[in-house]
Order: structure tokens, then sequence, then C-alpha cells
């Protein structure tokens, strides 16, 4: 996955750029959204990582799929991802474009996940020690995952703080394999 990121990256910074200088942040955002979503999926995934088809078709197969969804500039976009054999990248594209995005509106945010649901009043000292530290206003949301069985994830950004009993436990028995 960190070499999708690397590979990636030129392309989210070129599409926010563009974005950005045509004041059409919420447009690509969409627009890379429906991409994603669609060469997401299992069906047309494996259409697009077929040898046998030519990368145009593939871009034009992928470009029919998201019909009215897509103006000529990521017409063109999908183009050069196929003319590049990159037509596995939207989702990475779309991640690091949400996260240029976030810091150009100033909002950082924030996942946690726990063993059990997180008060109001956690949350809230959470939000307000994370919008001091990283001084960005902070969307915070948050799910249960019983599996970790005790503790807390917590995604901000490029950050993760793994708290839980879960993560201790992979970590001790890794350390236990190595030894």
């Amino acid at each position: 996955m960190a070499e999708l990121t690397t590979v990636s990256r030129p392309y989210a910074n070129a599409v926010f750029a563009l974005a950005k200088r045509e004041k059409q942040l919420a447009h690509w955002s969409r627009v890379l959204a429906v991409l994603s979503a669609a060469a997401g999926d299992e069906k047309v995934k494996r259409f697009l990582e077929t040898p046998e088809v030519a990368a145009p078709v593939k871009a034009q197969k992928l470009i029919e799929i998201c019909g009215d969804e897509l103006d000529d500039r990521s017409r063109r976009f999908v183009r050069v991802l196929a003319e590049n054999q990159r037509l596995d990248l939207f989702e990475p594209v779309a991640e690091q474009f949400e996260l240029l995005k976030a810091q150009e509106e100033r909002m950082l945010e924030v996942e946690v996940v726990s063993a059990y649901p997180v008060t109001d009043t956690e949350i809230a000292g959470l939000k307000q020690a994370l919008e001091k530290k990283y001084e960005r206003d902070v969307v915070l949301a948050s799910r249960v995952d019983a599996s970790l069985i005790g503790g807390a994830i917590i995604r901000a950004g490029d950050t993760v703080i793994d708290g839980s009993v879960r993560g201790k436990l992979d970590k001790l028995a890794e350390s236990l394999l190595r030894s």
C-alpha cells in the first residue's frame, strides 16, 4: 500500500492544484469518489486488471460506467492514468486528495475506533486536545469494534495511535516470534 501511496501522490497533487486553481474542490472530491467506487467494484476491478485488454479500452469502459458524473477534464484524467498503466490508483489518489482538501480547509478528520462506546465527554476532550495539537478544526467520528478487546485506535491524518488491547497483543506476539 505504501508504494501505491507514493506513486499516486503526484496525480493527487496535480488534481488538487487544478481543483484549487479553478475553485472546484467539491467537484473533484465527488469525481474521485465516483471513480474510486467504480474502479473498486469487484467486476470492474477484474476487468481493469485484465492484461489482454488495451488501456484505452479500459479507460473508455470506466468512463462509460461513470457516465455523466465525469466532465471532460476528469475523462482526460482517466485516460492519463490508463496510458500510464495506473488504473489501480483511484482510491489512493482520492484519499490523498481528501487529505489535501482538508488541509486547505483547515479541517482534520479524526476517526476513533474503540472497543466500547465513547462518551460525549471523552469525545469533547479528545477533540479539544487534537484541535490544540494540530491547530485545526477537528471533525471527529467514532465507531465501536469489539475485536479490539479494550482501548482504542485513533487515526488523525497520517498519524495512527493504537492503544487497543488487540494491538498490544499483536505486538507482543510479534516480538515473541522474533525471539
